[in-house]
């Protein structure tokens, strides 16, 4: 069947303005449409699947009601937003969404005029919202009309309630959607989804009510001040008769729901009232997260992002990883839960991903020690640098990139009283497909300043476990491990959990020289951190085999901790190497290869460092193979340097 017959609605519409030819009663049918063009496309070319099937219908009303792209849509949580790419000159396009050179994995300015904003960590929609509301009146256009769509959790977050209290003190005219699915990766928790959960508001007043006040103002009763008045006596006479307070309307918000909001139709109706609209609104939304697709309805956490499956059958095309090494998260996962087996001082804390770093098997376990507390990474610290100060022993895991949201958490509530506090940092360094929001780019380079902060990186599962039991013994304070995503080195895992000295490397050229590198003869040193030392390895014995006279001539050094560094390792290194290489999958800028220099220049030793790393910009999304040859991070590129830096030492 061609494109054109089996996507007869979806085909004629490539900007919203041709959606826009389409009569209301066609809606349903293009929805339908769509959610189709999704799952063949993500079946074949993995992405987040079970957010944009829900958020369908809202996509269809927007572009419909709205003058887009002068009028703005702001995304929150950018994968609701699969949709809004195929509607807005991307379809074609989309079967390279997420991949190299290809579409970025979620929507931002760079890419397209109807992409309003950034948009790949959740919570941010309304304070960008209110900010393009404001600039629309001091820019002379009284006209356009801003919509922050919110959802998938998202509203558990701190930002959106400073954006919400912002709203409320502020002259604008903002359109909030709370697309409300009752999830965000896992299923949401907290006193805000049970809110929401038993949140109601009859629609029949809420039409009354709106026309009455249309009436009202267009006989010039309603000005400013009566309009506040009337609104909070409204709002204090509905809580009386309905028993219940509606946050929002508290913040002088109106608010509208909830409404079915997989009706497209009815959604459209709702949108056509509100739009002209004056003054903050909230439009409550019910959503189906996976809807349309009954594998992803009844699953909506393990189809959030499924990988590859059969649109038909659904069933996901899942590789068998029995022979592989595990997942570091899943070493992670069954180490603390073994850790906190021994020790009945450890609690376990996650901002929202339970499933996604493993914690979920000690919360099987142990849910009265483990703790999902939202789509809130500075909350998740602070909680966590709370229960640590009386007395427990938090492992605290969010990852690399959403850190970055609970820096002043970090510095203020944590590490000022060197709380005991072991911060795992998952997905750390280049995460992939997820692109520049997503990298763990860099909490190395942010996190060395930090005073009281020691900051670890294990190069295999081993390392890892035998790390996180070391943070948790007495007297080890703020403590931080990071590893990538993904699959680690080691099959055979499992290992005994020994102390490691805090502040220690190891010189790893013995692993496959019969004698240690003769630092006599004033080669080349490469020093490493985390798992990218692996590469190191594999690079030095590419190097071996091919040449018999690099044998001996590069000593490799796992520093395993960026603070404290061992100043053992790097005095030899300093005294007896001309050539340094420092590698790390982190930014170049104050990472790792940064520490060395600064050490060596305070301490007299003039070598020359070449620093392999991520540069000074923003990555793109790609396969993390792919990503590190452009970061020239990966084998051969480390091969090629340290070739060069030997060809110096022999002049």
């Amino acid at each position: 069947m061609s494109n054109e017959r089996k996507y007869k609605l979806l085909s004629k519409i490539e900007y919203p303005s041709d959606l826009r030819k389409l009569s209301i009663d066609e809606l349903p049918e293009l929805c339908k449409e769509l959610r189709e063009d999704i799952i063949e496309e993500v079946a074949v070319n993995p992405g987040h699947l079970a957010s944009s099937l829900g958020a369908a219908e809202i996509t269809v009303a927007c572009h419909y009601v709205f003058n887009t792209p002068e009028d703005r849509i702001v995304w929150d949580v950018g994968h609701q937003a699969y949709g809004h790419k195929i509607l807005t000159g991307r379809r074609e396009r989309f079967c390279e969404n997420r991949k190299l050179n290809g579409l970025m994995p979620f929507p931002s300015p760079e890419e397209s005029e109807y992409d309003t904003f950034t948009c790949g960590h959740a919570s941010n929609s309304i304070s960008a919202a209110l900010g393009m509301a404001v600039a629309a009146k001091l820019t002379k256009h009284p006209d356009r009309h801003v919509v922050a769509i919110i959802g998938d959790g998202a509203m558990s977050g701190g930002l959106a309630f400073e954006g919400l209290n912002n709203v409320s003190g502020k002259p604008n005219d903002l359109l909030i959607i709370l697309n409300d699915n009752d999830m965000s990766i896992d299923r949401a928790v907290g006193g805000m989804q049970q809110y929401l959960l038993n949140l109601d508001t009859n629609e029949t007043y809420n039409r009354i009510r709106f026309k009455a006040s249309n009436w009202l103002d267009s006989k010039g009763i309603l000005n400013e001040k009566r309009k506040k008045g009337i609104l909070r006596l409204n709002n204090a006479l509905k809580s009386a008769l309905s028993q219940q307070q509606n946050l929002f309307e508290g913040m002088n918000i109106r608010y509208f729901g909830p409404f079915d909001g997989n009706d497209v139709k009815e959604v459209v109706r709702i949108l056509r009232q509100l739009k002209d609209m004056k003054g903050p609104k909230l439009l409550h939304l019910h959503t189906v997260k996976g809807k349309g697709y009954e594998p992803a309805e009844k699953s909506a956490t393990v189809w959030h992002a499924p990988g590859k499956f059969d649109p038909e059958t659904g069933e996901r095309l899942v590789q068998d990883n029995s022979n592989k090494p595990p997942k570091y998260q899943d070493v992670f996962g069954h180490t603390l839960l073994e850790l906190a087996n021994m020790n009945e001082r450890i609690v376990g804390v996650t901002p929202a991903m339970p499933s996604g770093c493993s914690m979920n098997i000690m919360m099987k376990e142990m849910a009265d020690r483990t703790f999902d507390v939202g789509i809130a990474e500075g909350h998740a610290m602070t909680f966590s640098a709370g229960m640590a100060k009386d007395g427990l022993q938090p492992f605290c895991n969010i990852y690399s990139a959403f850190s970055q949201r609970a820096y002043d958490n970090i510095i203020h509530d944590t590490a000022i009283l060197n709380l005991p506090v072991v911060l795992c940092l998952d997905r750390a360094g280049l995460v992939g497909e997820d692109g520049a929001t997503h990298h763990g780019a860099f909490d190395m380079a942010f996190l060395r300043p930090i005073p009281n902060a020691t900051i670890s990186s294990p190069m295999d599962e081993h390392e890892l476990r035998r790390l996180m039991y070391t943070a948790q013994l007495p007297g080890k304070g703020f403590f931080v491990i990071r590893y990538p995503r993904g699959n680690g080195v080691l099959v055979d895992w499992k290992c005994s959990l020994e102390e490691v000295q805090v502040g220690t490397g190891r010189k790893l050229c013995d692993k496959h020289l019969g004698d240690a590198v003769d630092t006599s003869l004033s080669n080349v040193a490469v020093l490493s951190i985390g798992p990218v030392g692996n590469d190191v390895e594999k690079a030095i014995r590419n190097l071996e085999e091919e040449d018999t006279k690099c044998n001996g001539r590069v000593a490799h050094y796992d520093m395993r901790f960026l603070k404290p560094l061992d100043e053992h390792i790097l005095r030899e290194v300093g005294e007896n190497f001309k050539e340094i290489i420092t590698v790390e999958d982190g930014v170049r800028n104050g990472g790792l290869g940064s520490a060395v220099m600064e050490w060596m220049s305070d301490n007299g030793y003039k070598p020359a460092v070449k620093r392999l790393g991520l540069p000074d910009k923003f990555i793109e999304q790609g396969t993390v193979q792919q990503l590190r040859e452009i970061c020239g991070i990966d084998v051969k590129s480390i091969e090629k340097v340290i070739k060069d830096s030997l060809a110096k030492t022999a002049k």
